[in-house]
């Protein structure tokens, strides 16, 4: 499959950076330069799902100020899953593909400032996976309502149970991963919303790739409103469910 990219392909880096985006105007430009002002050897591939608030406007704007950003427009919400594994594949068939590829969430519910953090762990233990994670020693979540909680140990309770995950934070989608293990991995990457997240760690284990958790402090997103849905709630059981009877 070929994918259509507004940005330079000629750009070689250690890191790519994949931020999925929907409605992400009001975040998305300070974003990219948080990131950029880290000074890491990093390119930064945003996956739009034809946003209609101006997304994908203002990183085109972006890219004149930096070359080390690629757009790639869906052409419709596709979902979070599909949007990570497209990124994926886009930096796994680059002329020159990085070593790690970072997935992190676009509405500041990610510090930048973690970044160093995840590569750096990276660098140390050699893993497949490095996940930021929010209920590790050190980590935790600012401005969840109850519910919302809930919700999260709940998923993650039941990964660890059913699919003998043993992780603290099974669901957090702020990663770093080594692209030696998405090449082995990505023709098994078939989720479409946040199950992606197990979807990967599952696979990892299964090829023997170490998995290692760094703490973050997850902040609930500062502008909009939440994307989780009962769709998606549904799909990550449906998932969770249906890989435990394969286990």
């Amino acid at each position: 499959m070929s994918y259509q990219l507004f940005g330079s392909m000629a750009v070689d880096t250690a890191v790519g950076i994949v931020l999925p985006t929907y409605r992400e105007a009001e975040n998305i430009s300070k974003l990219i330069d948080d990131i950029e002002n880290l000074h890491l050897d990093t390119s930064i591939l945003i996956i739009d799902d034809s946003s209609p608030d101006r997304t994908a406007e203002i990183v085109h704007e972006k890219q004149s100020q930096y070359p080390n950003i690629q757009l790639h427009v869906r052409p419709r919400k596709s979902g979070l899953g599909t949007a990570i594994t497209d990124g994926f594949k886009i930096f796994l068939t680059s002329p020159h593909t990085p070593k790690y590829i970072v997935t992190m969430d676009a509405d500041y519910s990610h510090n930048p400032q973690d970044l160093p953090q995840l590569l750096s762990t990276m660098d140390e233990t050699g893993a497949g996976i490095v996940i930021g994670s929010r209920y590790c020693k050190g980590g935790r979540i600012a401005g969840w309502p109850l519910t919302r909680k809930i919700i999260s140990k709940t998923a993650n309770a039941l990964a660890k149970f059913l699919l003998g995950l043993k992780l603290k934070d099974c669901t957090s989608g702020y990663r770093c991963y080594s692209t030696k293990f998405l090449k082995e991995a990505i023709g098994a990457l078939h989720s479409h919303t946040y199950e992606i997240q197990i979807e990967t760690v599952r696979q990892a284990f299964q090829r023997n790739f170490k998995v290692k958790e760094v703490p973050i402090v997850f902040v609930n997103r500062k502008q909009g409103k939440s994307k989780l849905t009962w769709t998606e709630i549904k799909s990550y059981l449906s998932y969770t469910l249906k890989a435990t009877l394969h286990t």
